[in-house]
C-alpha cells in the first residue's frame, strides 16, 4: 500500500467481521512495527497477545468507571478526562451514567486483542518534575502503537487504540503479571473491518500549525 493511502485511509476501527486473525498475521504486523522510533533504541516495549474470554471480560469490567464518567462529562459537554478543568458533575450523576455498547464491545468481539505495555525504568521522562500530567513517556511507545494500526492496515486489517480499562491498570497488572514498573499504554483491538472507511474527517493544518510562536500566522494562509 502506498504511504500517502495509508497515512489516509486509517481509521479507528471497533465493529469486526468474525473471521479469525491468526498468530502468524500478528506476527508479520509486530516485525514491522517494531522498527518504530523510540527513546535512546530501548525498546521498552511489550505486548500481550491477548484472546482469553474470561481476560476480555476483565478489561471491560475495568473500564468501568472510566467510560461512565467520560460519556458523562460529553453529555454535559465538558471535555472529558481532562486534566486541567474539574468536572462539574456529581459522582451520583456519574455513576447513574449507562455505558454505551459501542464503548465496551470491541474488546469481547475483535479476534484478538493486544496489550501495548512500556518498562518506565528504560525511558526517559524528561517533564517528570513539571507541574503537570506527564506526557513524554509516550514517546517511546505510541510510534510504535501507531506502526501496529498501520501494518494491520496493510493486512486487510482494522483496530483501534484504545485506553479505557488503565484507568485501573493495578487490577490489570495482578490479573495479567504485568510488574508494577511496567505500565499498559494501550490496548489495540485487530481484527477486519466490517466496514472499510475511506474517508477521515480532519480540521486543515491551518487550524493547528502556527509560525514561529503561539501567537504567530497560521501555516499555509
Amino acid at each position: 500500500m502506498e504511504l500517502h493511502e495509508a497515512l489516509t485511509t486509517t481509521p479507528s476501527t471497533r465493529e469486526f467481521t468474525d473471521e479469525p486473525v491468526d498468530n502468524d498475521t500478528i506476527l508479520r504486523i509486530l516485525e514491522l512495527a517494531r522498527f518504530a522510533p523510540n527513546g535512546g533504541n530501548r525498546q521498552g516495549w511489550s505486548v500481550l497477545v491477548i484472546r482469553d474470554a474470561a481476560t476480555r471480560e476483565a478489561l471491560v469490567e475495568a473500564c468501568d468507571p472510566i467510560v461512565r464518567r467520560y460519556i458523562a462529562q460529553s453529555a454535559a459537554g465538558e471535555a472529558p478526562l481532562n486534566t486541567i478543568n474539574p468536572t462539574e458533575l456529581d459522582a451520583a450523576t456519574i455513576a447513574a451514567t449507562e455505558i454505551p455498547a459501542w464503548t465496551v464491545s470491541h474488546y469481547r468481539l475483535a479476534p484478538v486483542l493486544l496489550m501495548l505495555c512500556v518498562d518506565l525504568s528504560v525511558i526517559a521522562s524528561t517533564d517528570a518534575d513539571l507541574d503537570r500530567v506527564g506526557v513524554i513517556s509516550g514517546a517511546s511507545i505510541y510510534p510504535f502503537a501507531w506502526s501496529i494500526l498501520l501494518a494491520a492496515r496493510a493486512e486487510g486489517l482494522g483496530g483501534v487504540l484504545t485506553t479505557m480499562p488503565i484507568g485501573n491498570e493495578p487490577k490489570l497488572q495482578a490479573l495479567l503479571g504485568i510488574p508494577p514498573h511496567v505500565a499498559i499504554a494501550a490496548i489495540i483491538p485487530v481484527g477486519h473491518p466490517a466496514r472499510q472507511v475511506r474517508k477521515l474527517r480532519r480540521g486543515p493544518v491551518a487550524e493547528f500549525a502556527r509560525l514561529e510562536r503561539w501567537d504567530g500566522p497560521p501555516l499555509g494562509e
